[in-house]
């Protein structure tokens, strides 16, 4: 008994060991991660079952101090557990801007502008409506922050709302409990309401899955045309595509001596050759009346005649790249090359002459096997050299984002001061350094691997804390009438989900399974998406996530900071 009390348990005037400390973290995060992997119909609460185990380890950590006699012995130390609560989500959030940070701006642009919108309404009703039950029902301001958090599943806004607590000298530990009483029950409603929204706009999920399939298949495919049109003689094929004014690509050229070269900006067109043309099929019968005739080539003709042109993928290595754009390192000019595409972070960029260039980046080249490896030698492709981290990048700006994160900005009408905290500040730094970092020369890059293990490592920290700092309460909370705060999470859940739900389906026509994925990306929910994908074999869900996800998780911290803010 001796021996588990030193382990686990503060008994008299003992404080808490680095031992106990590291003990109880680990464990608490081990056996989270563990039930997180388990799955009730295809529904699993992930990482915060780690949230979970701390509550309860502390909860009855805290029953054996007061059968002992010593109810004044905190189970844990609430200043270590803090500084780990704190620096947790620290590395949770810069991750996360680091990942979304490439894409942030993009993602705001006409494309994924009324997802968005329709992401920003869901979050802005979810704080509406956490403000009326607040004042229907009596309930403080801050403490409604807190049901708000679990009800949209947003860990990071919870760590926002303690945090701003914090500074305004307030302890925000019930915060906690009143997250834990809303998730289980969100997550489920956030894969039930679109389901519900299915049956009431009676939406054919079959008809729909047959529509975007065929819309898959309408990929731009490359044809075969003979120049006939003397118009286009001794044009180069950038002065056609300019003039075409359409989506299409020039990939190879056949000349009159029958060799097959790679197609750039400044290759000359002349009547006779023949164009492997890369265009999608609503365009296709115009780049062939405007250029010819289209004429059958073999596909594999295109590779293995005189020129034996080959496809690959670089990976930029090489740091003197980063921030040059693909104009100023003239490799299609110089090595007789054309650069296909370029993938960054999973998305097909367009490979035009103002993008600029980024460690980490996949440029697909085609060409001979001797140009394609003077390309790569500029370009770097050494795999190895990405496996070593960039800490510098990183601690660089968690240290600025902290320190803007402690700023205080003045608003009209809000007594205190807001901070953007540690969770906004670092957020916004990263996002920041991951956009236009390479600009001036600064290396953000973070293999895929590495990002999630900081993320899931931070997350794991922020809330094995959180739960070994509450658990004492939260049997007490219950009783006191905290069971409510489950009914008040399932209505800021479900109602904004509704009527955003129906909206973007009966005014927009949006897609049904675009739908599912702008409301698990709008709550920043990966399980209500890992359901939707295994509901369809469609990327509609996936795509509409990535889209409103970067906006999504900004705004949920800010509003939880302003709710706490205005709660004062």
């Amino acid at each position: 008994m001796d021996l588990f009390e030193g382990m686990f348990l503060n008994i008299g005037d003992k404080a808490t060991t680095i031992g106990q400390t590291v003990i109880m973290l680990a464990l608490t995060v081990a056996l989270g991660m563990y039930l997180g992997k388990f799955k009730v119909k295809g529904i699993s609460l992930g990482v915060t079952w780690v949230l979970f185990i701390g509550i309860i380890f502390s909860h009855f950590g805290h029953v054996l101090l007061v059968n002992n006699g010593i109810e004044d012995r905190m189970f844990v130390d609430p200043k270590i557990f803090g500084f780990i609560k704190e620096f947790g989500l620290i590395l949770f959030v810069y991750s996360i801007g680091l990942q979304v940070g490439p894409n942030f701006f993009s993602s705001l642009k006409k494309g994924g502008l009324g997802l968005n919108m329709m992401a920003v309404l869901v979050i802005v009703l979810a704080c509406i409506v956490t403000w009326i039950i607040g004042l229907a029902t009596d309930t403080p301001l801050d403490v409604m922050t807190g049901i708000m958090s679990g009800a949209v599943t947003n860990t990071p806004s919870l760590g926002a709302a303690q945090q701003t607590l914090a500074d305004s000298g307030k302890d925000g530990a019930f915060l906690s409990s009143a997250y834990a009483m809303a998730y289980p029950l969100a997550v489920i409603c956030i894969i039930f309401v679109p389901m519900l929204v299915r049956y009431i706009c009676k939406i054919d999920v079959k008809k729909e899955e047959e529509t975007a399939r065929n819309k898959a298949k309408i990929k731009p495919a490359g044809i075969a045309v003979r120049v006939t049109n003397d118009k286009w003689d001794k044009l180069t094929v950038g002065e056609f595509l300019t003039l075409f004014d359409k989506p299409a690509t020039i990939t190879r050229i056949k000349n009159d001596a029958g060799l097959i070269l790679p197609a750039t900006k400044d290759t000359v067109i002349n009547t006779g050759n023949t164009l492997r043309v890369v265009v999608v099929p609503k365009f296709r019968d115009d780049i062939v009346k405007t250029l010819g005739e289209e004429v059958c080539v073999d596909e594999k003709q295109w590779n293995v005649e005189h020129g034996k042109l080959e496809a690959q993928r670089i990976v930029v290595t090489n740091k003197s790249i980063q921030g040059r754009t693909l104009e100023s390192l003239h490799l299609e000019t110089l090595y007789n090359v054309t650069i296909a595409r370029v993938i960054r972070a999973g998305v097909e960029l367009v490979p035009n002459d103002d993008l600029m260039l980024q460690l980490g980046d996949r440029v697909k080249v085609v060409g001979s096997e001797d140009h394609i490896k003077k390309v790569s030698s500029i370009l770097g492709n050494s795999l190895k050299k990405l496996d070593v981290p960039n800490l510098i990048p990183i601690f660089l700006g968690i240290f600025l984002g902290v320190v803007l994160g402690l700023i205080p900005i003045h608003f009209p009408g809000i007594p205190q001061p807001v901070k953007l905290g540690l969770a906004g500040g670092p957020l916004i730094v990263a996002i920041l350094l991951a956009r236009f970092g390479p600009m001036y020369k600064v290396v953000t890059f973070v293999t895929s691997s590495a990002n999630m293990m900081l993320r899931e490592i931070g997350i794991a920290m922020f809330l094995a804390a959180v739960g070994l700092t509450c658990g004492d309460t939260f049997v007490q909370t219950i009783v006191g009438g905290g069971y409510m705060w489950v009914l008040y999470g399932f209505i800021i859940t479900f109602v904004p989900i509704l009527i955003v739900s129906v909206i973007a389906r009966v005014v927009y026509k949006f897609p049904y399974y675009t739908i599912v994925g702008m409301i698990a990306g709008s709550h920043t929910d990966p399980p209500a998406l890992a359901f939707a994908n295994g509901a369809t074999e469609t990327d509609q869900p996936a795509t509409a996530y990535a889209t409103v996800y970067p906006l999504s998780m900004f705004l949920r911290i800010f509003a939880a900071q302003i709710l706490i803010l205005l709660s004062l």
